[in-house]
């Protein structure tokens, strides 16, 4: 595909009106790196002020400090396990001391692994449950008084995986299938409080682990070419999408799953990790003759 017709990347900064976000409060599980560090950078240059959560403290901290001076807003860091309620809600205290209230929720904690069914064991599938289901529940519930105070939202971040069967993804399938229907109870129950809820669920993202882990090396080309707008996304695609959501001009969009993956879901290439012989890019030479090996 020629070049000039690639969709690319936007900052939200180029986009959103500054100050977008001033006065508000975000509170991010899962802050301190990745998906959600991007989310957390890119609500805060709008005008917002953060809590992160992570089990690091340490590295919480310093991902703290970062953002705190690439944003010129103020983020701090409040270290918890989500897997634990009562440490969740040692972080809303936390954050309420210090700025008052929350009004948007990130539930962004998750754990991943790649492994075929029999060599996954049930306490490795508990893990993954714990960590991505449950603790997003552990947040949503030690949220709640103040999200229902300050009529606010929250975003979960799921993913794609479970809208086919994606081999060697059974437990985060099964856990982000499960944060998709709690997000709706949450939408339905506590609408009527003027609190929304919605899913993002990103697709393969550049830099992160799971695009690390799920793309063959030299086959970067190949996956592009598997994605109908032709390119890998970025972190900066999700953070807009959540910047959409958390703003007044989705202020009627509750319980909703947002796919955005470029199209990819519609298209489930095979260069994914079933058999394990897919994962050699020469496997495909021949095969699909508009696409760059």
């Amino acid at each position: 595909m020629p070049e000039s017709f690639k969709h690319q990347a936007v900052p939200a900064t180029d986009v959103f009106k500054p100050d977008l976000f001033k006065g508000k409060v975000v509170l991010v599980t899962g802050g301190g790196s990745g998906i959600c560090y991007g989310i957390t950078e890119t609500l805060m240059k709008l005008g917002a002020r953060a809590a992160i959560v992570g089990r690091k403290a340490e590295r919480l901290r310093e991902a703290a400090a970062k953002l705190s001076r690439d944003t010129g807003s103020e983020a701090i860091a409040t270290p918890g396990d989500v897997r634990k309620f009562d440490m969740m809600e040692e972080v809303v205290k936390q954050t309420v001391a210090k700025f008052g209230k929350i009004d948007m929720v990130v539930c962004g904690a998750a754990g991943n692994f790649m492994a075929p069914l029999e060599g996954l064991s049930s306490n490795a599938f508990r893990t993954v449950i714990e960590i991505d289901l449950l603790g997003t529940y552990n947040t949503v519930r030690a949220t709640a008084s103040e999200i229902k105070k300050s009529h606010g939202s929250y975003i979960h971040i799921s993913a794609t995986l479970h809208y086919s069967g994606l081999p060697w993804q059974a437990a985060p399938s099964a856990a982000k299938a499960g944060i998709d229907v709690l997000s709706n109870v949450i939408a339905v129950e506590w609408g009527p409080m003027g609190v929304r809820s919605n899913c993002v669920a990103p697709g393969l993202i550049a830099g992160t682990e799971g695009a690390e882990r799920l793309v063959p090396k030299g086959s970067e080309d190949m996956v592009n070419g598997f994605i109908p707008l032709q390119r890998i996304g970025q972190r900066s695609d999700i953070a807009n999408t959540c910047v959409f959501l958390f703003s007044d001009a989705a202020n009627w969009i509750n319980g909703q799953v947002l796919a955005v993956d470029g199209g990819h879901m519609h298209f489930r290439g095979p260069w994914l990790p079933y058999p394990n012989s897919s994962l050699d890019p020469a496997s495909f030479k021949g095969l699909f003759p508009g696409i760059r090996l």
